[in-house]
């Protein structure tokens, strides 16, 4: 007795349809979720108060860059990862050469290269020098003898009586700073990954329809 085995064409256009149709639901599925976390991540770093900038330092990529495969993935990460990093886990923070961190206060300024002024660069532009004030109860300061500005600063006066000469406190002097945790990207990571199947199910569907 001899057997005879034929595969359908039917069938195989069908296997290869269904094949093709979760190429397509699995890519756009991930496509989805990584476009959802990345708008996620950004509306909680905004939501944080911490500025359209650095939420748009969150960026995404789908794999592959073209085309559909049922092994289809998306990345979502960051351009400032130790920054977003700080704010996500609130670590403690100390100096590194086991001083004092120097905190600016209003009367320091902006640094000319963006984010917070340090105590020497804040005397290279000011032209005055920093002293120190040792407090037994809070922060001890760095100070200087100057005036005000009309936007708080401290500046040179060029007083000859010394009228408007006050002594300022610049920067606040610490040991250490606890970063309050002002981020949980674990918890959107968690359910856009937990929302994967619904979208590969919703798309398979939507893509026989």
């Amino acid at each position: 007795m001899k057997l005879k085995l034929a595969i359908d064409p039917d069938i195989v256009a069908m296997m290869a349809a269904e094949v093709a149709a979760g190429e397509r639901a699995v890519t756009a599925a991930m496509r989805e979720a990584g476009t959802g976390l990345k708008s996620a991540w950004r509306l909680q770093i905004t939501g944080a108060g911490l500025g359209t900038r650095l939420a748009n330092a969150i960026r995404s990529q789908n794999f592959p860059r073209s085309g559909e495969s049922l092994d289809a993935a998306a990345l979502v990460w960051s351009k400032a990862p130790v920054i977003v990093g700080a704010h996500d886990t609130g670590p403690l923070i100390r100096s590194k050469n086991g001083f004092w961190l120097a905190i600016p206060l209003p009367a320091a300024g902006k640094s000319l290269r963006g984010g917070r002024i340090t105590p020497g660069e804040w005397e290279r532009r000011r032209g005055l020098r920093l002293r120190f004030v040792y407090r037994r109860t809070g922060p001890s300061l760095l100070v200087a003898e100057s005036r005000l500005n009309t936007k708080g600063q401290a500046v040179v006066s060029r007083s000859k009586t010394g009228r408007g000469k006050v002594t300022a406190p610049i920067f606040l002097l610490v040991p250490q700073v606890k970063l309050p945790k002002r981020l949980d990207l674990a918890r959107d990571a968690d359910r856009a990954l937990d929302g994967v199947p619904g979208l590969i199910v919703a798309n398979w569907v939507e893509g026989r329809l």
